[in-house]
């Protein structure tokens, strides 16, 4: 069973890691493979990947947004060098699930869409720009699979039409907040943007983040997102377009470490009440109490010099100090032996 369907079967604050490759393998297959393994040992939920067919969604015309690559002339040229065929794709299925990782990849044709569902993807997940492509939107959602959408280009209006398609049909459904800028500055995350998205539309919501940094997915985990996205690279030395707005693998694993820390506590509240009677024993260790400062014969009056406060605790507290001040001593009392009532006349 996939990871992503605990999202909407617990009751407690669980957050979905994804690891997000997008087209940091470069077209190599093994790099993609390379990064399943990566991303599972890091403890993420999902590793996802873009599906792209250049035949099925771009022109030869097709400009690049930045100019980056060394070896295509076009955006085309680009996407039709990230192709695998649908074999390599099973392939990096089941590497991903013998890993018990969820595979996941971006979709941006039908025909792409239904040769991940061929191979078995567990639920979609639709970028920012893609969302707007309803009839793409309509085919993942008669599968029945859960759908991840991204609002980065999005206004709530936008969003509450696609919620209200993704209802229509009844699948379970999360909404990322993201802001479509790599790498994204913090100006720009819109953390606020997770509470407004899940008080407008009652539902689970998260971030896509592109800070290149691990700080954004933390505390969106703190405020309860339920799935947090952001992007991978095995070395910010290699090659791609969203190299920069992605973390190392070490970035990763303390990420996920965060998160799975952040979620404990969230599901841990604490009472101070019950927590205090459980340290009590370490209360009497670390507080202090009254005790003599000399030796004091009996029939001694105390006065202030004759006091000092030290550890452990287990006779008069400090702040019994004003009332002892001024009392008899009916015993002897040596210097550093604690205060009890029992030491002085009524």
């Amino acid at each position: 069973m996939s990871k992503i369907s605990n999202l909407f079967n617990m009751n407690k604050d669980y957050t979905y890691i994804i690891a997000e490759v997008s087209q940091t393998h470069d077209g190599s297959l093994g790099q993609a493979h390379s990064f399943i393994d990566a991303a599972a040992e890091s403890g993420a939920d999902a590793i996802k990947f873009q599906t792209h067919i250049a035949d099925e969604e771009s022109t030869k015309d097709e400009p690049f947004r930045v100019p980056f690559s060394y070896e295509d002339n076009t955006r085309y040229d680009y996407w039709k060098r990230m192709e695998f065929t649908e074999d390599q794709w099973k392939g990096l299925f089941d590497h991903a699930n013998s890993k018990n990782i969820d595979f996941l990849s971006s979709v941006f044709s039908v025909k792409a869409l239904n040769m991940l569902d061929r191979i078995g993807i567990p639920a979609w997940k639709f970028g920012s720009g893609e969302v707007f492509n309803s009839i793409l939107l309509e085919k993942a959602l008669k599968t029945g699979k859960p759908v991840i959408i991204s609002s980065g280009m999005s206004k709530l209006s936008d969003i509450r039409e696609q919620i209200e398609l993704i209802k229509k049909y009844g699948n379970n459904f999360v909404v990322l907040q993201c802001t479509t800028a790599y790498p994204c500055t913090a100006e720009k995350i819109g953390l606020n943007m997770i509470d407004v998205i899940r008080n407008e539309f009652d539902c689970l919501v998260g971030l896509s983040d592109h800070s290149g940094t691990i700080y954004p997915c933390l505390a969106a985990t703190t405020i309860g997102a339920s799935v947090v996205e952001l992007h991978i690279t095995l070395s910010k030395y290699m090659f791609g377009p969203d190299v920069s707005s992605s973390v190392n693998i070490d970035e990763l694993k303390l990420l996920v470490n965060g998160v799975r820390f952040i979620n404990t506590m969230r599901n841990n509240p604490v009472d101070k009440r019950v927590l205090s009677n459980e340290l009590e024993d370490l209360k009497s260790i670390f507080s202090k109490s009254i005790y003599c400062s000399k030796n004091l014969a009996e029939e001694s009056i105390i006065s202030e010099g004759d006091l000092v406060y030290k550890k452990p605790a287990g006779g008069l507290i400090p702040s019994e100090t004003k009332n002892i001040i001024g009392k008899r001593l009916k015993i002897r009392k040596l210097k550093d032996e604690i205060f009890n009532w029992s030491d002085f006349y009524e």
